[in-house]
């Protein structure tokens, strides 16, 4: 019995020892292109999205939202050559499942499903994708979007300018600098590329490689144009003369006098389209920021007319790395923060019956944005307040605990966001130096003098101004207070 129960404390031993050799060759990292968001990243996020919502509710828009993985055929008989992005999930009970590539397509499909043909909404949340991530430019493979779009059957071009409108309210918002809004129309690339004799089963995937133009150089994009897509020299050397235009009303009126061109029935419609755009966007006064671009060419299969994308001027500067970090920012442009365009085809591949609902809308792409935002933070002098508490409720001697949590009650009956520290009895230079490291405008201060006379000191962290005000009236002067503060 003693043999046996040596043999069991010897295998217990072993097995201990493995499972501490196998903790420490575990290591704690987020999956590749994700991170975690800390407090003060969050506090930058919730202002760029305020900003955003914000401007989307002006515009009369309502919110959904929708489950994060679709059915696979759904994502992947929409998105064309993007679907090797996708990443697929597979369902105990046998149903094949994708996480949602963008907000777009699940819009489609819930127009789709519940009637709809008339509706302005937004929509913001995650969505993944499989792609190489370049996390120190705000590319992740989880990210999130913020979608505005527009559904029913309207005037031309209406719809799209104030599309436009929006992502220049954003962005001159955001203050990031200066920016432009690139436009272009997918009939006038499908007019372009037919002209140019590009096969049309060759023309998402040509558009796919001309929307590279924006990081690689005309002639890396002719070489794959020529040595991956087949195209001949000839053929590209043409499409390369288009696409080095950029212009405004003047380039749409140009071209439609262009030999070619003008004998393309969808180019001509695309073109007579971009002149309309340019009218409404100079009633909206921000054609000072959009550009005819015709190198656009935004690769996902689904648009049908106009499509745009918004690029910051400005680069990225190098920083040092960080901890946890691969590398620091590189210098260099930061990638387009928004786009979207017109796609009145995709509501019907949802729809069994193949209903048509005319649609335009836009993303912003907030990480991005907040891969500047934090940059700038990080260079600033200026402290981010990861709280947004109003108050804190502080006592100047000991054994006044229970005064505290009483008036701490009170200020949170009335919707005061205040704090106190979880001490018995904390020294008073303790509770001010908090406040001051962590942003906390007002400080209100119990001591015995104050309790016996029936007053509360208010400080001002700021300015130090003290003030003595009465117990029955210190609610509603914090509330007075907090507004101007």
């Amino acid at each position: 019995m003693e043999g046996e129960e040596r043999r069991r404390k010897k295998e217990k031993g072993g097995k201990g020892k493995q499972i501490d050799e196998a903790k420490q060759k575990f290591v704690l990292k987020t999956a590749k292109g994700t991170r975690d968001i800390n407090s003060k990243q969050m506090m930058i996020r919730e202002k760029v999205l305020s900003v955003i919502v914000s401007c989307f509710e002006r515009h009369n828009a309502v919110t959904i939202d929708t489950p994060v993985f679709e059915l696979k055929e759904t994502l992947t008989g929409i998105n064309g050559e993007e679907f090797k992005l996708i990443y697929n999930l597979k369902d105990e009970n046998g149903e094949q499942l994708s996480l949602r590539y963008d907000l777009t397509v699940p819009f489609a499909r819930y127009l789709a499903m519940n009637n709809i043909t008339n509706i302005k909404r937004y929509h913001i949340g995650k969505v993944y994708r499989r792609d190489n991530p370049v996390m120190t430019r705000g590319r992740y493979r989880e990210f999130c979007q913020c979608d505005f779009d527009i559904a029913g059957q309207y005037d031309p071009m209406i719809p799209d300018a104030e599309c436009l409108r929006i992502v220049y309210e954003i962005l001159r918002e955001l203050d990031l600098g200066d920016f432009r809004i690139k436009v272009n129309d997918r009939r006038i690339l499908d007019g372009m590329s037919a002209v140019c004799g590009v096969p049309d089963e060759k023309f998402c995937t040509i558009c796919s490689t001309v929307d590279k133009l924006d990081k690689m150089p005309w002639e890396d994009v002719k070489s794959e144009l020529i040595n991956k897509k087949g195209l001949s020299e000839d053929v590209a050397d043409q499409i390369g003369e288009y696409v080095s235009m950029q212009g405004g009303l003047d380039l749409a009126e140009k071209l439609l006098q262009d030999p070619k061109l003008s004998q393309n029935k969808q180019a001509c419609a695309g073109l007579n389209d971009m002149k309309l755009l340019f009218v409404y966007l100079q009633c909206f006064k921000i054609t000072d920021k959009v550009v005819f671009d015709l190198s656009l060419a935004r690769g996902l299969d689904y648009y049908t007319g106009v499509i745009y994308e918004a690029v910051l001027c400005q680069t990225l500067q190098p920083e040092v790395p960080v901890a946890g970090d691969r590398a620091g920012v590189n210098a260099g442009s930061v990638g387009s923060v928004a786009g979207g365009g017109r796609y009145d085809g995709l509501v019907g591949q949802c729809d069994s019956k193949g209903r048509t609902v005319p649609c335009v809308g836009l993303s912003i792409g907030i990480e991005r944005i907040l891969c500047i935002l934090e940059q700038k933070a990080k260079t600033s002098a200026e402290k981010i307040r990861t709280t947004k508490t109003q108050v804190l409720v502080a006592s100047a001697q000991k054994n006044l605990l229970e005064q505290r949590l009483k008036l701490t009650n009170e200020l949170w009956d009335a919707g005061i966001k205040a704090e106190v520290l979880y001490k018995k009895n904390p020294k008073l230079l303790t509770q001010l130096q908090h406040c001051e490291e962590t942003g906390i405008p007002l400080v209100a201060i119990l001591g015995e003098q104050e309790i016996q006379n029936g007053v509360v000191k208010l400080r001002n962290v700021a300015t130090r101004e003290e003030v003595d005000v009465s117990r029955d009236q210190v609610v509603e002067e914090i509330k007075r207070r907090i507004i101007n503060l």
